[in-house]
């Protein structure tokens, strides 16, 4: 049974880098977090959707809060799974380096993602999916067509970390191999439209690669030695299925607070949730006490998080040889205690049923998705090679010669150029964009 070895998994060989360089006081790991959190495209996050397009509320969790928060329990989960398989790794890798791989990644999970969260990808897949835009679609090969209508942006991250962001197209932010790995959550590229058939854009499956990075998937999968399952599909780092748990957890248990906040939910709904997966590990003494909600979830989320980080190590180090030959199917919550599933599951289910379809949120998301749409309208058609531009048109194109456009004869290229801008802009930016192109911008002279 062919197996992947930590001591390829763990390499700390930077993409595209000239030199090795090695410091007294941060690991080669450390110094990928820091390169992530200084980067425009984090910081871009602030103002990003994680469930609440558009919020005006300062306590919502956006993509850079959520980000941080699945990082914080990504670290634990790696130093505590580290302990726990210490005799399987290389004697120069400790608990806090396997907690820095995990807790980088993490940081960065969701970078590529577009404004406005879900709807902002349903939203780009859907205008190139419309019957009427087959025309830019015409020149691109099979391919290359099921990277543009089926937006990603678990590819779209991984173009911005190796080709984007500070060397572009040489590595983009130079990380290690080990915490790209770790990042690659569907270490695979996009299956052709014919695969997908009639599948809503809501239904496609998710990929982590497009065509114009297959070559750096190839060279990460080469340099780690992730198991090649088929032509350009590669199995999960193993460190990536501790990178899904962080993010589950966060995004079925944390973010139920904003649902509190904007009064969706009431904190009686959701207290009985947290208290059913802490189990044995105790009530808090806050609940008894004469304290305000946030405190009081506070410290159930405290106790839950304890339990969950315990049990996904756990499980992690009873599987550890599955998830070495690519064997383990599903995440590490399928193989904790039987309650831990069900009760992530009941909480993804009282969002889903409160939040995800409240008129408040399905209103504002009317409103991004129409945004996009007005972007994608103006700027799309400027990709098409040797176009000759409208004065309208040539306005339009300084807008993306401002951002980094630089079209040449490769209409594909060119749309991933549009993508990539399009994809970093948050909400705000995309909302104030989308109404200046329809000539509604306030405060016109």
């Amino acid at each position: 049974m062919e197996q992947m070895r930590w001591l390829e998994l763990l390499s700390t060989v930077r993409i595209g880098s000239k030199k090795q360089s090695t410091e007294q006081a941060r690991s080669p790991f450390h110094k990928d977090y820091d390169r992530i959190i200084f980067s425009q495209s984090f910081r871009q996050l602030n103002r990003k959707t994680q469930v609440h397009p558009l919020t005006q509320h300062d306590g919502i969790h956006t993509r850079l809060t959520h980000s941080l928060e699945v990082s914080c329990i990504g670290r634990s989960l790696g130093m505590l799974a580290a302990e726990k398989i210490k005799d399987e790794l290389p004697v120069w890798i400790s608990p806090a380096d396997v907690g820095a791989i995990i807790q980088a990644a993490c940081l960065a999970h969701d970078i590529g993602n577009p404004p406005f969260g879900h709807a902002g990808e349903y939203a780009i897949r859907e205008w190139f999916d419309d019957a009427s835009h087959g025309n830019f679609l015409a020149k691109l090969t099979p391919e290359e067509e099921a990277d543009v209508r089926q937006f990603e942006g678990n590819a779209q991250g991984l173009r911005l970390l190796t080709k984007i962001d500070y060397h572009p197209n040489d590595g983009g932010m130079r990380l290690t191999y080990a915490t790209l790995g770790a990042y690659l959550k569907y270490p695979w590229l996009s299956k052709t439209i014919a695969e997908q058939g009639n599948t809503p854009a809501s239904m496609r499956a998710k990929f982590g690669c497009y065509q114009s990075e297959k070559e750096i998937l190839r060279q990460i999968a080469e340099q780690l030695g992730l198991i090649q399952l088929a032509k350009d599909h590669y199995c999960r780092h193993p460190l990536t299925y501790l990178l899904e748990a962080a993010d589950d957890i966060c995004y079925a248990l944390i973010d139920l607070e904003d649902g509190i906040i904007l009064n969706m939910l009431s904190y009686e709904e959701v207290e009985p949730i947290f208290l059913d997966l802490i189990a044995d590990y105790g009530k808090p003494s806050e609940l008894s006490m004469d304290t305000t909600w946030q405190q009081k979830i506070a410290a159930l989320r405290g106790r839950v998080m304890k339990r969950l980080v315990d049990e996904v190590t756990t499980a992690f180090a009873k599987h550890h040889y599955e998830i070495l030959t690519g064997q383990l199917k599903g995440s590490l919550l399928q193989y904790c205690a039987e309650d831990i599933e069900l009760g992530i599951n009941r909480a993804k289910e009282l969002a889903r049923d409160k939040i995800f379809e409240h008129p408040q949120k399905a209103g504002l998301e009317i409103i991004a998705h129409q945004s996009l749409q007005n972007i994608l309208d103006a700027f799309i058609p400027l990709t098409t090679p040797h176009k000759t531009l409208s004065f309208k048109e040539q306005r339009l194109f300084t807008i993306l010669h401002r951002s980094g456009a630089r079209f040449g004869n490769n209409h594909y290229e060119n749309i991933m150029q549009v993508l990539d801008i399009i994809s970093k802009f948050s909400d705000h930016q995309a909302y104030n964009l989308s109404q200046e192109l329809q000539g509604n911008k306030s405060g016109l002279m």
